[in-house]
C-alpha cells in the first residue's frame, strides 16, 4: 500500500469518525443552515419560553432563525470580503481585554472601600451647596389620582372624597375606589414629577397643568365613558426642588463623587508604588 493510499484511508476514517461524533452530539433535526453552520431544533426550542402559545412560538422561532442566519451571513461575508489586515482583530481584542480587566478591578476596589453611609448633615450640606443644579425643570405635585367610569354610581362620592386628609373619609375612599375604580393611587405625601402624572392622563404636562381648577385636574373621555381625575394637595412650579424630592439623587451624586475620588487615589497610588519599586521609570531625554 502506497503512502498516498494510506493517507487517503486515514482521512476517510477520520471523516467518518467526525460524522459519527457529530451525529451523537447533534442527533437532532436541523431547522436552518447557513453554509456549514446548522441550527438545531433543540437550540431553537430552548429559546422559546415554556407555555408560549403556538402562534407566538412560530413568530419567536422565525425571529430567532432570521437573527441566527443574519449573524452567520454577516460573518461569512466579512470573512470573504475583508482583507487580511482588516480581519486581524488582535489589537482590538487585547484593548477590550485590558479595559474589561481594569473595569473589574476598579469595581472590586470600590466595593471594598466605598463608604456608603451618608448622614443627614451631609445631605443638607450638599443640598445647600448645589442649589443651582437642583432647580426644577418642571412642576412637581402631591396628588391623589383616580380613573373611574363616568356612569359609576360612586362617581360623585369618590371625586368629593379625593381631598380627604384622613380618618373615616379616607377609609371610605379606599373602599369605594377598590370596588369602582380601575386605577387609583395616593401620592398626597410625596412629590411627583408633572410629566409622570401627565402620562396618567395621556397628555403632556403643560396641557395637564392648564386643566388645574380649584385643586382638581379632570379629564373626561366621553368616547370611552371614562374620567381621570387628580386632586392636587401641593404644587411647586419653579425654584430649587424640595429636599425630600431630590434626596435620592443627592445620595447618588455623593456616592458618585466618592467613587471618583477612590479611583483618582487608586491611580495615584499605582503610579507612586510602581515608581518606588522602580517598576515605572521615566527616562530623561539628554538631547
Amino acid at each position: 500500500m502506497t503512502l498516498r493510499t494510506l493517507a487517503l484511508s486515514a482521512a476517510c476514517a477520520l471523516l467518518c469518525g467526525c460524522n459519527i461524533i457529530n451525529s451523537l452530539v447533534h442527533d437532532d433535526q436541523v431547522v436552518a443552515r447557513v453554509g456549514g453552520e446548522r441550527l438545531y431544533l433543540s437550540e431553537l426550542r430552548s429559546y422559546i419560553p415554556a407555555g408560549t402559545s403556538p402562534e407566538d412560538s412560530t413568530a419567536i422561532a422565525l425571529q430567532y432563525i432570521n437573527s441566527w442566519a443574519t449573524e452567520h451571513l454577516y460573518l461569512k461575508t466579512a470573512e470573504a470580503r475583508l482583507s487580511k489586515e482588516e480581519k486581524n482583530v488582535d489589537k482590538e481584542l487585547e484593548a477590550y481585554r485590558r479595559s474589561l480587566l481594569r473595569y473589574r478591578y476598579e469595581q472590586r476596589y470600590i466595593n471594598d472601600r466605598l463608604d456608603t453611609l451618608i448622614t443627614q448633615q451631609q445631605l443638607e450640606e450638599y443640598y445647600k451647596a448645589h442649589a443651582a443644579s437642583l432647580e426644577l425643570a418642571r412642576p412637581i405635585l402631591k396628588v391623589r389620582f383616580v380613573d373611574i367610569m363616568t356612569d359609576s354610581p360612586n362617581y360623585d362620592e369618590i371625586l368629593a372624597k379625593l381631598p380627604s386628609e384622613g380618618g373615616q373619609a379616607l377609609k371610605d375612599l379606599d373602599s369605594l375606589t377598590y370596588v369602582s375604580a380601575p386605577r387609583y393611587f395616593d401620592s398626597s405625601d410625596r412629590w411627583m414629577d408633572a410629566a409622570v402624572l401627565a402620562r396618567e392622563f395621556g397628555t403632556d404636562w403643560s396641557t395637564m397643568i392648564s386643566k388645574l381648577k380649584d385643586r382638581y385636574i379632570i379629564f373626561n373621555y366621553e368616547d370611552r365613558g371614562e374620567t381621570r381625575a387628580a386632586y392636587v394637595f401641593s404644587i411647586q412650579s419653579k425654584g430649587q426642588a424640595p429636599m425630600e424630592y431630590c434626596e435620592s439623587s443627592i445620595r447618588d451624586n455623593i456616592l458618585s463623587e466618592r467613587k471618583r475620588e477612590l479611583l483618582k487615589n487608586l491611580e495615584q497610588d499605582l503610579l507612586k508604588n510602581a515608581q518606588d519599586k522602580k517598576d515605572f521609570i521615566i527616562y530623561k531625554n539628554e538631547n
